[in-house]
């Protein structure tokens, strides 16, 4: 009988994250129906275990009670809802879930702008990696109106752990923000005390050695170490040009809120020069080499 009241879930998005997710949804029996403007594997195999495709957002919209999207940021979801065959154009009541790491006005407007067109839109970005994602275990950040987020969290907790009710429409990306801001800052830190540990003789071998197990040492960290010491190139799976665009929202967030963020901007120049010399599609990481190598550098121990 659950089974038969289940929300019909329309689904873009299907990268690294949105695939685990879901993969989620169906195996749990949620209707799953999908748009695929990107990855087509993720989608056939979505399709193989029993999702629907349509056509395009428009149509996912017609065939959905609730569409996720989970893109890049609020360039993306603008053009999705907004565009001539998006999804606002299907005149369907929607409840629009926005996963993606957006800019905390424009999803204040854009909800605004939907509300008064029948459709709801609640921010619900995300915490944790592609592994979670496919474990079902992610940390998801709820902004919106409880009704709406009562009604969400069924679906949100198909691929999800914890799901925290942030406050109004706007909140949940305000809040990933600050994790980004917090996560991206300690990556900065980690980066430029290696450069300067290189430059003094100490290796990053050394330098783990020390802040492993300390108090200093956490999930995020252990992470990015794995990249620094063992290599791992897909330790931590989220793009420096990814980082950038988190890091510039933060920083029009700061501007329209007539906040000081010094430490903010230096962060989001970090992530910048990263950007400008060609390193962009790097995971973020591998930025602790890039300041290396700007500064004349190497974190690798050279194999002789």
């Amino acid at each position: 009988m659950e089974d038969c009241m289940k929300e019909r879930i329309g689904f873009i998005g299907l990268g690294s994250m949105g695939a685990g997710m879901a993969a989620n949804l169906l195996e749990k029996g949620w209707p799953l129906t999908i748009w695929v403007h990107r990855s087509r594997a993720a989608a056939d195999r979505l399709l193989a275990a029993g999702a629907t495709e349509a056509a395009s957002p428009r149509k996912l919209a017609a065939a959905c009670d609730v569409v996720i999207l989970c893109v890049t940021g609020s360039r993306e979801v603008e053009m999705l809802i907004k565009g001539p065959d998006g999804l606002a154009a299907a005149g369907t009541p929607l409840l629009i879930i926005d996963c993606s790491t957006s800019n905390p006005s424009s999803t204040t407007a854009l909800a605004a702008e939907l509300d008064a067109q029948g459709l709801i839109l609640i921010d619900a970005p995300l915490a944790r990696t592609p592994k979670e994602a496919a474990e079902g275990k992610l940390d998801v950040m709820v902004g919106g109106p409880a009704e709406a987020v009562a009604r969400a969290r069924p679906v949100l907790e198909a691929f999800a752990a914890r799901v925290i009710h942030t406050g109004p429409s706007g909140s949940g990306h305000t809040m990933k923000l600050l994790n980004n801001f917090v996560s991206m800052g300690y990556s900065a830190i980690y980066s430029e005390a290696l450069t300067l540990g290189a430059k003094a003789g100490l290796t990053p071998q050394v330098f783990n050695s020390v802040i492993s197990g300390s108090r200093m040492d956490c999930g995020f960290y252990r992470a990015f170490f794995d990249f620094v010491l063992n290599r791992n190139e897909n330790a931590q799976r989220f793009a420096i040009v990814n980082a950038l665009k988190d890091m510039t929202y933060l920083a029009s967030f700061a501007q329209a809120a007539g906040v000081a963020n010094p430490i903010g901007a230096s962060v989001r120049n970090g992530f910048a020069t990263a950007v400008a010399t060609g390193h962009g599609e790097k995971f973020v990481p591998a930025l602790s080499d890039i300041i290396a190598g700007l500064n004349g550098v190497s974190l690798v121990e050279p194999t002789t």
